[in-house]
């Protein structure tokens, strides 16, 4: 259901435990190819600020960290959503944030805005706008960890301009004439409608969702995304063998 908690009717602890029992062949990859393990790992970054980010050949995907890391997490998110407010701050967004600022991961994003649709208003719409805004500036990771930080209620409508010049102040270096004419003209406009689109295309069934190396979490194993005891070491075991998600029966 989107907007509402994706339930499991299997436990996380089951698809992390089919993960870790996995083992397979692995072969020798090209140039073009993310690392694997037994090649040299480059410096973490310093912090969240210091992370690479840009947007996507697609025009919609926005990606932070390292684009070679050996895992890429697609997270599938709506600003307006408490269960995305929930995996970011107290799931396993946190433990995400930590292995793309140690150049372990990739994270990318998928912005939707169905819950204006739904609830009324036009707060999903603004926050992704404001988000574009400040990947132009290259604030986007910091600022979207400090919208869901500071999160309106759901059904408020609450990412208004006021309120989201207010945060972008929260963030070194972001409020600027530029970011702040994109805020309240709606520069992105486009960009909002085509990420809607993109994540209809999508086989995410609400938000959060995620795809880990271009697989989709299913709705039944959805409790992992939000148990960072499982969700950190489920990571490492799938960046020291990439090849592990095939052998998933998802």
């Amino acid at each position: 259901m989107r907007g509402g908690r994706l339930v499991g009717v299997v436990t996380a602890a089951a698809l992390l435990g089919a993960a870790l029992a996995g083992c397979g062949q692995r072969h020798e990859p090209g140039a073009d190819e993310p690392r694997r393990p037994g090649r040299e790992a480059p410096a973490a970054y310093a912090s969240l600020d210091e992370v690479p980010e840009k947007l996507a050949a697609d025009g919609t995907t926005i990606v932070v960290g390292d684009p070679h890391a050996p895992v890429a997490v697609h997270l599938y998110e709506d600003p307006r959503c408490p269960v995305c407010e929930e995996f970011e701050t107290t799931g396993s967004g946190p433990v995400l944030r930590q292995a793309t600022i140690r150049r372990e991961v990739s994270s990318r994003y998928t912005l939707a805005s169905f819950l204006d649709d739904r609830l009324g208003g036009s707060g999903s719409k603004k926050a992704v706008n404001a988000l574009r805004a400040a990947l132009a500036e290259g604030k986007f990771a910091e600022y979207h960890e400090v919208l869901y930080a500071n999160q309106p209620e759901e059904t408020v409508d609450g990412f208004t301009d006021a309120y989201l010049l207010e945060l972008a102040g929260r963030v070194d270096g972001l409020r600027g004439p530029a970011f702040d004419s994109a805020v309240k003209t709606m520069k992105y406009r486009a960009f909002v409608t085509a990420s809607e689109q993109a994540f209809d295309r999508s086989e995410a069934e609400g938000t959060p969702a995620a795809a880990i190396n271009d697989k989709l979490v299913p709705l039944r194993y959805s409790g992992l995304l939000f148990e960072p005891s499982l969700f950190g070491p489920f990571l490492e075991q799938v960046r020291k063998d990439p090849d592990l998600l095939k052998q998933m029966r998802f």
